[in-house]
């Protein structure tokens, strides 16, 4: 492959994980099929971090919580906040291959906004 090659393919941080929990990766473009899947997911991943919010938010307003609600809910915000972390490594990585490179062409995607959800 050579350098032009290259700079076209970029490796990007998938928002799943792999066998054992090892991070998945993908490389290209960013405008080929898993990289659009990946960004759905995404999507999917912070429109659903928002919802948790809400709910939380509601849940500890409520003084009669119970010792296994707030469990439940401590262990849906942990896998909400390890998806969301790995979304904002793979955004940040790509955001610094950008920076390398300004001339580099790359796919635009609209992010979801704070009151699409």
């Amino acid at each position: 492959m050579n350098s032009e090659e290259q700079e076209a393919h970029a490796v990007r941080l998938l928002p799943w994980a792999g066998q054992d929990g090892k991070p998945c990766y993908v490389l290209g473009d960013g405008s080929g099929y898993v990289s659009r899947m990946a960004d759905g997911i995404e999507s999917v991943q912070l429109g659903m971090s928002g919802d948790l919010l809400g709910h939380a938010a509601a849940l500890l307003a409520d003084r009669k919580i119970t010792w296994v609600e707030l469990h439940f809910l401590a262990s849906r915000l942990s896998e909400s906040l390890r998806e969301v972390r790995r979304v904002a490594e793979s955004r940040g990585s790509r955001l610094g291959a950008a920076e390398h490179d300004p001339d580099r062409v790359r796919p635009q995607h609209g992010e979801p906004g704070i009151g699409s959800r």
